[in-house]
């Protein structure tokens, strides 16, 4: 009786979900944040030769790290642990974005990967303030949360990959957009315009500044560089403004152009 207990207990295929409490905007930005993760495991300043169970890996901390650290913050069981859409969702994104991140289409690549996460960032930071304040945490703990929950994911594939976590270093305005999108869909939220209009609204300014920022080439201010220090270049790829001029050997250098050959071929030209 147990054993049988035991063995009917398992759910197989239950709490499928694709919408209800923000389960649909969750969905779209853990799909794109789990693309992200594999597109970012592809970069060359992050490939650190992983198999491909290891993009996939990468992938689910992208489309899901930032929803369950949000969840658990606010003393919940993560959703994507409860809903199997998540997790399959995850799956299918990371493998389209391992078969894309190929050698020739370095340039499209990055595109992609930047677009997308202009995309997912909003959606991201909406659902975790909309669900703090739903859960009555203080303004200021909710943009926190907001914060948190698009950032957190990218933050766990930078410290796999052994690079700075880029919420810490400059970048296209990575916090920044997820702030100013949290604090958006707060005060339109707080004139009582309904769910639809603050997370409409909170989107479009969002997604605007984060791709303004990457076509103008706009970043987070430094700190002032301590004595007997120096701003040493990243490597990181770049987009917008800070592309025009760049010669091919710069482009190289970005992983942005790939030559054609082997490795080994190229490293007996070298």
């Amino acid at each position: 009786m147990d054993q049988q207990l035991l063995a009917t207990s398992v759910a197989w295929f239950s709490g499928w979900s694709l919408h209800g409490n923000a389960t649909g905007i969750d969905l779209i930005a853990a799909s794109t944040g789990a693309l992200n993760g594999a597109l970012l495991a592809r970069r060359p300043d992050h490939y650190k030769n992983f198999t491909v169970v290891g993009i996939l890996l990468m992938a689910l901390l992208g489309g899901l790290g930032g929803g369950i650290t949000r969840d658990i913050l606010l003393n919940h069981v993560p959703s994507a642990l409860t809903n199997p859409a998540y997790i399959t969702f995850c799956l299918v994104a990371g493998a389209a974005g391992y078969l894309l991140a190929y050698g020739s289409g370095q340039l499209f690549r990055e595109g992609l990967f930047q677009f997308s996460l202009s995309f997912m960032l909003p959606w991201f930071a909406i659902v975790g303030v909309q669900k703090a304040v739903d859960q009555g945490i203080p303004v200021l703990g909710a943009l926190l949360i907001g914060i948190i929950a698009p950032t957190a994911g990218r933050a766990y594939i930078d410290i796999v990959s052994g690079v700075s976590p880029k919420q810490f270093i400059q970048g296209e305005w990575f916090i920044g957009t997820a702030f100013i999108t949290s604090a958006v869909w707060v005060v339109v939220d707080s004139t009582g315009a309904g769910s639809y209009w603050s997370a409409g609204i909170a989107f479009a300014v969002g997604f605007t500044f984060r791709v303004a920022a990457l076509y103008r080439g706009w970043e987070e201010p430094l700190a002032r560089e301590p004595k007997g220090a120096y701003k040493h270049s990243d490597g990181r790829p770049l987009l917008g403004r800070k592309l025009a001029g760049k010669s091919q050997r710069e482009l190289h250098e970005l992983g942005l152009v790939v030559e054609n050959g082997s490795s080994s071929d190229l490293a007996a030209k070298s």
